[in-house]
């Protein structure tokens, strides 16, 4: 039976028995450069589970991991099939980058199943299959805030440098856009190869140009390499800001980070020093679980997908008939420890808070420390 056969066929009604487990093909980069996306979105999962009950709409949840190593969109999309056809499973989700989601999207349109991304973030994603549901964010939504920021707050002529892929390039038109339309000048958009980037040339052209800022988007874990740099060619001390969306002072690696991140401001949607009740008991829960490991904005994509999961179950009594989970997530509202937020039901994404932070040192630790905010922003910032 042909690949496209195989789909077809397990897409048609199975008649499932209520004490029949519900399956959650979760697929995720554990091995590979983009690892600590897949530890962090795995363990806020399982953390969910965990708090909230192996149950949902009166069935057994069962979650199923498979490794995609995050840099193979052929085997991202093989998985999700294997796991369609083979261990029946009635969602897929994780998607640890957007070349993955993208490959992956004709699976779900096929089958009819319902496709959480919880992690990958270039805008236009959800458009690529109507069985997409986001839990994640957009780039352009924690993008557009910075920009605007920026321009307020005396940084007039800024250099971009983006990661050379989707969502790279979805930060970069989206802060040149905002910026220049809140009055600032670009002074030069640099990008940098994905795979195995060296900085220090990219850096060096920064700090020759002068700009009185530096706007970074580079994927999760790479911000280390890019602070080095910074910090090793005199940035800072030649009065050069960083600024970006939060990518760039991911909570999993910031305090590692040392003094080169003290001071530098970000948009984003979550960090792990967010003051509400909720937040504080998802960061001790997590912290406790995982042998002190911060949660990182990763991890609550991974937690509100498994809420959306659970919610969708629970209106639909169980019943895992493609579309009406996904109908049943459209418009769904609730606090996730990031914030309040909600699906829109036009867009199937997310609309939240973002937040502008400030990277400070609190009783000998380094956080990104909320300021300032912007509600409801939808998907497309």
């Amino acid at each position: 039976m042909t690949g496209a056969a195989s789909i077809a066929a397990a897409s048609l009604p199975r008649y499932a028995f209520a004490a029949d487990p519900v399956k959650i093909g979760l697929i995720l980069p554990k091995t590979g450069p983009f690892a600590s996306t897949g530890r962090q979105v795995e363990a806020a999962c399982r953390l969910y589970m965990a708090t909230n009950g192996d149950s949902a709409g009166g069935r057994k949840i069962e979650l199923i991991v498979r490794d995609d190593t995050g840099t193979q969109p052929e085997l991202t999309k093989r998985i999700a099939q294997e796991l369609i056809t083979r261990d029946h499973v009635s969602v897929i989700a994780g998607f640890g980058l957007t070349p993955l989601a993208f490959a992956t999207a004709p699976v779900a349109t096929e089958a009819k199943i319902p496709m959480i991304v919880m992690a990958a973030a270039t805008t236009v994603i959800p458009q690529r299959s109507p069985f997409i549901v986001r839990s994640g964010f957009t780039i352009s939504q924690v993008t557009a805030p910075i920009a605007e920021w920026g321009a307020k707050n005396k940084i007039s002529k800024v250099l971009t440098l983006v990661s050379d892929y989707a969502p790279g390039l979805d930060a970069e038109k989206t802060f040149v856009e905002h910026f220049k339309n809140a009055g600032g000048t670009i002074v030069e958009s640099l990008r940098a190869p994905l795979a195995n980037p060296e900085f220090a040339p990219f850096i060096q052209r920064v700090k020759d140009a002068k700009p009185d800022a530096l706007f970074v988007f580079v994927p999760s874990g790479a911000g280390t390499a890019v602070m080095k740099t910074f910090a090793e060619r005199g940035l800072k001390e030649a009065g050069v800001r960083m600024i970006g969306p939060g990518d760039v002072v991911d909570d999993d690696i910031l305090d590692s980070m040392g003094d080169p991140a003290l001071g530098i401001v970000t948009s984003h949607h979550y960090s792990a020093a967010h003051p509400s009740p909720e937040n504080k008991a998802y960061v001790s829960g997590f912290m406790q679980a995982n042998g002190g490991m911060r949660p990182n904005f990763h991890s609550v994509g991974g937690y509100d997908g498994m809420h959306l999961i659970y919610a969708a179950l629970g209106k639909t009594g169980g019943d895992t008939q493609g579309e009406k989970l996904v109908e049943a997530m459209k418009g769904m509202s609730w606090t996730s420890p990031r914030g309040p937020m909600s699906i829109d039901p036009a867009t199937r994404d997310v609309t939240q808070t973002v937040y502008i932070r400030k990277v400070e040192r609190v009783d000998g630790k380094l956080w990104n420390i909320e300021f300032d905010k912007i509600d409801n922003v939808k998907a497309t910032g």
